[in-house]
């Protein structure tokens, strides 16, 4: 577990930006059970693919004519209850830290794990997000 005087910067980074942060497990399953329509839901980390690559993508994406309904966030190594929660919905694809997930009413529908962040530009990672966000919200 990381100290929340390390991580709360980093959460903020999404919050800031209208994310909800999930700390439970009881409330992943909230948000995946209520759902309607799509959401965004961000395994955040401390990671520096998080901090120069999936952050700042999440963020220029949401700059685009369309996205989510909704913006959730778990951050992995904080968490834990809630991240592992989180990836339950995320399968078949292994945990990842940082990873996005696109969601429709409750099911995936994108999702780019930490081999697509690690090494690409902040640009490249929002433009995939943006095509998915024309494609599914």
């Amino acid at each position: 577990m990381y100290p929340e005087e390390l991580v709360a910067p980093m959460k903020s980074e999404l919050t800031d930006v209208g994310f909800d942060e999930l700390t439970s497990a009881e409330q992943v399953d909230g948000l995946m059970n209520n759902m309607k329509g799509t959401a965004l839901l961000m395994v955040n980390s401390v990671c520096g693919c998080a901090a120069a690559n999936a952050r700042p993508a999440v963020r220029m994406a949401l700059a685009h004519d369309k996205k989510p309904d909704g913006l959730a966030t778990v951050f992995a190594g904080v968490d834990a209850d809630a991240t592992a929660q989180a990836r339950k919905y995320f399968l078949p694809y292994p945990p990842s830290s940082p990873s996005i997930a696109l969601l429709k009413d409750g099911k995936l529908v994108h999702f780019i794990e930490r081999h697509h962040i690690e090494g690409r530009p902040a640009e490249m990672i929002a433009e995939n997000l943006t095509a998915a966000f024309d494609e599914y919200c």
